[in-house]
C-alpha cells in the first residue's frame, strides 16, 4: 500500500514519525516543507516551500501537490497538520485516496484551523484529547494520545 505522509517540518513531523509503526512496511513517502530537518529524512520525500496561509503560496503548493499525487497515486494520505494538509486532502479525495487526519496534541480544547478545513474530506479523523470531540462532528474519534 502506498501512503503519503503530509506534514509541516516541526512538531507535526515529530508527531507523524511517532506513527511510524502504522506505515512501516508500506511504500511511504513524505510531502513536507524544505528545511534542514526534512532534508535528512531517509524516506522518499517531496520538499515544498513553506506556505503558511498565504493564498498565493497555497495555490502554488496545491499545483505541486497535485503533480506529486498524480505521479505517486497513494492509496492513503496521512497527516498530522499543518496547512500543507489542506490542498493534499482535497486533491487526494478527488483522486480517490483515503484521508486520515490526526489533530495535533497541542490542541486540547480548541480545534486547529487545518483540522476544521480538512474535516469534511477525511475518511478518519482522530483527536488526542477527549474534550475536542465536542468541537468536531461524529466522524471525530478519540483513541488516546500519541505522546
Amino acid at each position: 500500500m502506498k501512503i503519503a505522509l503530509v506534514c509541516s517540518h516541526g512538531g507535526h513531523l515529530s508527531e507523524i514519525m511517532e506513527l511510524a509503526d502504522a506505515y512501516s512496511g508500506h511504500d511511504a513517502f513524505f510531502i513536507t516543507y524544505d528545511a534542514p530537518r526534512t532534508r535528512v529524512l531517509a524516506e522518499r520525500k517531496y520538499l515544498l516551500r513553506n506556505i503558511g496561509f498565504n493564498p498565493f503560496l497555497m495555490a502554488i503548493a496545491a499545483a505541486q501537490i497535485m503533480l506529486i499525487l498524480l505521479w505517486e497515486r497513494p492509496h492513503i494520505i496521512l497527516s498530522t497538520g499543518a496547512e500543507i494538509a489542506i490542498p493534499a486532502f482535497y486533491i487526494g479525495r478527488l483522486l480517490s485516496a483515503r484521508t486520515i487526519y490526526v489533530e495535533t496534541v497541542a490542541r486540547v480544547v480548541t480545534p486547529s484551523l487545518t483540522g476544521r478545513w480538512v474535516y469534511p474530506v477525511t475518511n478518519a479523523f482522530f483527536v488526542q484529547w477527549p474534550d475536542l470531540l465536542a468541537c468536531y462532528g461524529p466522524k471525530a474519534q478519540h483513541k488516546g494520545g500519541m505522546l
